[in-house]
This record gives structure tokens, sequence and C-alpha cells, in this order.
């Protein structure tokens, strides 16, 4: 069952990078207390993810951040090696938070996992945007394709808040 405004996060333990190296990191520490913005994507490196969707949310960084946003993430099926690579070929340590579901538990626990076998990529994350206030989905924005990022850009986002 997909995760719905007004739902809480599940629990679950996610991975990002830190000076010490890869780090578990858990939802609470993520969301509790905060009002934070979170894109997921199919995969790091991929095109849309790549030239569209990420590079949105750090030009609007500040914007964002303006309108209460504590916390910026970005969330994909991928390792935290992958994860910390893609992060540091775009700039964006100190904007975006970094966060690994190497084994798509979160992913699959909030029900937006997608089978995207066919095209070779195994289970991902289907793309997404959410507005999350101290744990509590706020706003929801799935994308109906997954080469497709138009509802759940940073611009789309900032409208929303």
């Amino acid at each position: 069952m997909t995760i719905s405004i007004g739902d809480t996060l599940p629990n679950a333990t996610l991975k990002t990078r830190t000076d010490d190296g890869p780090t578990n990191i858990t939802t609470s520490e993520i969301f509790d207390g905060k009002k934070v913005v979170l894109f997921a994507v199919p995969g790091a490196f991929t095109p849309t993810c790549s030239m569209n969707h990420l590079p949105g949310y750090l030009e609007l960084n500040d914007a964002l951040r303006a309108k209460g946003v504590d916390t910026i993430a970005v969330v994909a099926v991928n390792d935290v090696f992958v994860m910390n690579a893609w992060s540091k070929a775009n700039e964006a340590d100190g904007k975006v938070l970094f966060l690994a579901d190497g084994n798509a538990e979160f992913t699959k626990a909030v029900g937006l996992d997608a089978d995207l076998t066919v095209a070779g990529l195994g289970v991902r994350s289907k793309r997404y945007s959410m507005l999350v206030e101290d744990g509590v989905v706020k706003s929801l924005n799935v994308e109906e394709s997954p080469g497709q990022a138009e509802k759940s850009t940073a611009g789309a986002m900032l409208e929303q808040l």
C-alpha cells in the first residue's frame, strides 16, 4: 500500500556518507521535529535524475529553505558509495542529504517501489517528492513514469510551500 498524505513515515534505516565513512541514519533522525523535502529518483547518475531532477533542488535550495525547510534529501535504491559519488559530482555537499536505500527497504515500506527489471535496473524507487513535517507526510507528488520529472520537481514543491 502506498503511503498517503497524513500518514507517518515508517521507521527505517538508510545509509549516508559522513567524514567517518558510510553511516546508518534512521528516519527518526532525518524527520523528527523537522520540515523536510524528500525527493526520490530511480537511480543516481541516470539521465532525468542528473539532468533535471537533482539540479532543480540545487538551484532552488535557498528558496526552499527560505520557506522553512530544514532539510532537503534525496533517496535512491543505490548503495552509499554511488550516492556519495553522485553528490560529489554535482557539488551538492551541504545542500542535499543523499540517502542510500540499497535494499529498497524504505522504498518498499512506503509502497513507492517500481520493478524496472525490463530496463535491467531491478527494483528501484518511483520518482516522487514529498513534504514531511515531524515525520508526517504533508504533500506527495508521484510521477507516472520514471523518465518524467514534472510533479516532483523543486519548482513544483516550492509552489506547494
